[in-house]
């Protein structure tokens, strides 16, 4: 037979082309699952809502299940990093990771809805193509028993119409259930073989029948070169299929021509594939560079996750080189699929890990702060007890201590921090303002009570030019003068010295006894150390001294009258005896002085 239909110069084809060639044909789902025609990882949340909805409104569900994964997994990453930074801000506004609550927003239940409608209708569609490809199958079968009744039966002028009108419909036939694509296609060209060997057909039909495939086959070898110039592989790549599929439908040419066309058509697919391997390598890469840039993120995350600190700022300043080490791997592109899903666990969770380290420092700080706002409450009370006392000097005293211990204290939390200082800060400047006042009051007066003092002691200084103080005056002048009140303290040493000097020098000019001189001296002395700020030290040092000095004189007293009794059988014992009798003589007087200065003094202290 074989030998006959070459004679006629029939194309007999073999199982063998017929398997090289289903070998050759392009796999769109491979294909698909490299090289994607959308980078996804460059839309935002709403450019991929306004994609899947754009597939659901085209039906344009016949997209690899790969591209649909990708998809689903951009956006799922846009809502982690927006559940992130939410977070984020969560925390950094003062709440608790337990409290956190993320809500989807319109973006994330429309590409939900959108994304299942897809889905939906995809399986839908797979489904029907399961269905129809079973019906394919049965019309496939249908029409190979036809063509071997054909074969089978008498042959006759229309016999080669029938067989035509059979390659017809199995062109026009979809395709079949994959196990079933080469028994179907062996089945298909066995029985053409079959009947080009065994009819006798017109020559002249025959070779137009080869010429048209010969002309058609030759067309799809210029297509097929032509996508050599197409810049975008993937649309190469599926053209080229569609090219496979037509090429495979397209009847048998003259034997001498098969084999340059098939190498041509060859030479046209292995330059599209060529263009898809480089594609693949330079991809791959990428991937492997982004792979390694990836990894070195992580490292620098986990490391971070680990951190500890009792500082604010430092927290916050690592919380800057995390977000900005997210932003970098934000901005690097896609990996190998089979280790995406790893690496961005990898990073998520050591970047999880760290602000949930962060907001169990924060809480505990939080517990710490509420600690320091009882304190702080505490020191508010004793500000306010304090804030109307009038003893000047130990209240100011104590509030500067409060004011000390306040700023021991930590912080406390952020929404009473302003409030509660007010508080404190209230009741230390209601003393203060209140203390400032009377000590202006003060001043006032105290320069009044210069001015007097200054008059006393110009007075003083006309008695002594002209001579005619008295006792009575002077102690007078003493009285007035000690009457007046404080005078402003960089004056006081000045004044009291000056009174004092120009006291003493018109004392001298006044006739009396040393004794009343001293008297008087003695009552200026004791009214100037009573207004003293510490009168009762001086007075008590002064008392101290004078018991001193008079127990000294006694003692001394003592031993002269002892020493007076040893004389009498002395030659000069009359002149030793008097002269001892005036030294005892002159201790008595000041032991007496010293006694008169002591109950002076006691009843000062009394």
């Amino acid at each position: 037979m074989e030998t006959e239909a070459k004679e006629e110069g029939l194309e007999v084809v073999s199982e063998a082309s017929i398997n090289s060639s289903e070998n050759l044909e392009p796999t769109g789902e491979i294909l698909g699952e490299e090289i994607h025609e959308i980078d996804y990882s460059k839309l935002t949340k709403k450019e991929l809502v306004d994609l899947v909805k754009e597939m659901v409104r085209e039906n344009d569900f016949l997209k690899s299940e790969s591209s649909l994964r990708e998809l689903r997994s951009k956006f799922e990453d846009l809502q982690h990093q927006e559940k992130t930074e939410a977070l984020k801000r969560f925390l950094e506004n003062g709440g608790t990771l337990d409290d956190f609550d993320y809500r989807e927003d319109v973006l994330d239940i429309a590409f939900e809805a959108n994304f299942k409608t897809l889905r939906h209708k995809r399986l839908e569609h797979f489904r029907g193509l399961e269905q129809e490809k079973n019906e394919n199958l049965r019309k496939k079968k249908e029409l190979l028993a036809s063509l071997r009744d054909l074969i089978d039966g008498k042959d006759d002028k229309q016999s080669f119409n029938k067989f035509k009108e059979i390659q017809k419909q199995w062109k026009e036939v979809g395709p079949v259930p994959a196990a079933e694509v080469r028994p179907t296609w062996a089945s298909y060209h066995a029985l053409v073989d079959r009947f080009y060997d065994n009819r006798n057909i017109y020559f002249e039909l025959k070779e137009l029948d080869r010429k048209k495939n010969l002309e058609a086959k030759l067309e799809l070898c210029l297509r097929a070169e032509k996508l050599a110039e197409e810049p975008r592989v993937n649309v190469a790549l599926r053209e080229l299929h569609e090219l496979h599929e037509e090429y495979k439908h397209i009847g048998p040419v003259a034997r001498e021509e098969k084999e340059q066309l098939w190498e041509r058509f060859k030479k046209a697919s292995d330059a599209v594939y060529e263009r898809r391997d480089a594609a693949l390598a330079t991809q791959h890469e990428e991937w492997a560079k982004n792979l390694s840039q990836k990894e070195e993120l992580i490292a620098k995350v986990v490391a971070l996750s680990k951190f500890e600190s009792d500082r604010i700022k430092e927290w916050n300043q690592k919380t800057q080189e995390i977000l900005a080490i997210q932003k970098t791997w934000e901005g690097l592109g896609g990996v190998a699929r089979s280790r995406s899903k790893e690496i961005n666990k990898q990073f998520w969770s050591g970047f999880k890990a760290f602000f949930a380290a962060k907001s169990k420092f924060f809480a505990k700080m939080e517990e710490g702060r509420k600690a320091n706002l009882e304190k702080k409450r505490e020191l508010v009370k004793q500000a306010e007890a304090l804030k109307a006392n009038t003893d000047w000097d130990k209240t100011a005293t104590a509030l500067r201590n409060l004011q000390v211990q306040w700023k021991e204290i930590g912080p406390v939390p952020d929404k009473f921090r302003e409030s509660i200082y007010a508080e404190f800060k209230a009741a230390c400047d209601h003393f203060f303002n209140q203390r400032r006042d009377r000590f202006e009051a003060a001043d006032k007066e105290q320069g009044e009570n210069l001015v007097k003092k200054e008059s006393i002691c110009a007075e003083l200084e006309q008695l002594i030019a002209s001579k005619t103080a008295t006792l009575d005056v002077l102690k007078e002048r003493q009285r007035a003068f000690q009457a007046i009140g404080f005078v402003p303290r960089a004056a006081a040493g000045e004044i009291k010295t000056r009174f004092t000097n120009l006291f003493q020098q018109a004392m001298a000019t006044v006739e009396v006894s040393q004794a009343d001189k001293d008297q008087v001296m003695l009552e200026l002395q004791l009214e100037s150390i009573k207004n003293d700020p510490d009168a009762a030290y001086k007075l008590q040092q002064r008392e101290q001294g004078l018991r001193k000095r008079i127990q000294k004189e006694e003692n001394d007293l003592a031993l002269l009258k002892n020493n007076l009794e040893f004389f009498g059988r002395s030659k000069n014992a009359e002149k030793m005896k008097a002269e001892f009798g005036a030294k005892i003589i002159a201790g008595e007087q000041e032991i007496a002085s010293l006694k008169a200065q002591l109950k002076q003094l006691r009843a000062v202290l009394r």
